[in-house]
């Protein structure tokens, strides 16, 4: 990134919205002037400039909650900074994954018709579940013991799969299934690989 294609606001500042680079979750909107990008280009890790404090801060320089930078992107008016991370832990100073968890519409929001959107909101509770560590949550569990507990979860349900399927049991098979693919999605996280990367390669395979 050449950072003279950036246009800074009268107050030397640009808009940093911040997304989980796995999960795809916007975690937060911050503020940079062109000493903090430096920075955070730098150190791979995000700086930002507080308007309140009048200073450069570095996300999780007390807290722990780094966010180590994937990529640096910025819009079509160059007005507005696109910071792709990798949180080690929430974002939120609430201790919440994402800033953004309110919201205006409540249960007047309609789900948009998609059969796959359990999926977009699963890989997003897993990632809130990876970065806050709720006391009690199986998931937490999981990521707290570390890869070969998950790794073992991921086999015990492929074998249960294969169980399923060879007694016709299509319930059993419907429920292991399910049990498989949150485990999956789970070792996913711990890897830092995004499912986007997965769905990517049987694109291309579907091309070839």
């Amino acid at each position: 990134m050449n950072i003279d294609t950036i246009t800074f606001d009268e107050k030397g500042l640009v808009p940093a919205v911040v997304q989980d680079a796995v999960s795809k979750e916007v975690l937060t909107l911050a503020y940079m002037n062109e000493e903090s990008l430096k920075k955070t280009i730098a150190t791979r890790e995000t700086w930002f400039y507080s308007r309140s404090r009048a200073e450069l801060w570095h996300k999780g320089e007390t807290s722990g909650n780094t966010q180590e930078v994937v990529d640096l992107r910025y819009d079509c008016d160059q007005d507005t900074v696109l910071v792709l991370v990798k949180p080690a832990g929430p974002a939120c100073h609430k201790g919440d994954y994402s800033c953004f968890s309110d919201s205006l519409m409540n249960e007047e929001v309609k789900p948009v018709e998609n059969r796959y959107a359990i999926v977009n909101t699963l890989e997003s509770i897993i990632a809130k579940r990876h970065a806050e560590r709720p006391e009690g949550a199986y998931t937490t569990y999981l990521f707290d013991e570390g890869v070969d507990k998950i790794l073992k979860k991921v086999g015990e349900e492929a074998s249960e799969v294969i169980i399923a399927a060879k007694n016709r049991d299509k319930e059993e098979l419907t429920w292991e299934s399910a049990d498989l693919l949150f485990h999956l999605m789970v070792l996913l996280r711990e890897q830092d690989c995004p499912l986007d990367d997965v769905l990517e390669v049987l694109e291309k395979r579907h091309d070839s």
